[in-house]
């Protein structure tokens, strides 16, 4: 089992900026990725932005490149999101994912956390 908790959300106004972080427990020896997600209302979740856990690569949803960098530490078995010039669309429910099966999938999730801009 991988247990992840996910924090730094909150009320920023647009142009502003704001860190996510994910921390994970457990069997984190198991992950090969791990992934943030958000969740508008009435939308369906939505990929933001992945990275490997061994090689670091990344990559993003193009709604948000170049304005969102994802990043690892792997001594603290965490991943941040640091987001920038954030706009109003960017208000939703972001989630962090691990993938522990490298089959594809998104096989843990962690609770979630409110980030919400004003414009």
């Amino acid at each position: 089992q991988v247990h992840l908790i996910e924090s730094g959300g909150g009320l920023v106004q647009a142009g502003g900026s704001l860190r996510l972080s994910c921390a994970a427990s457990g069997r984190t020896f198991t992950i090969y990725r791990m992934g943030w997600f958000r969740q508008a209302p009435g939308k369906e979740r939505e990929f933001v932005a992945g990275i490997s856990w061994s090689r670091g690569s990344r990559w993003y949803a193009d709604s948000v490149k170049g304005r969102v960098t994802m990043s690892r530490d792997n001594g603290k078995n965490t991943v941040y999101l640091q987001m920038n010039s954030l706009k109003a669309e960017d208000t939703a429910v972001y989630y962090c994912a691990a993938d522990a099966t490298a089959l594809g999938s998104w096989n843990y999730w962690g609770q979630g956390t409110q980030v919400t801009v004003s414009s």
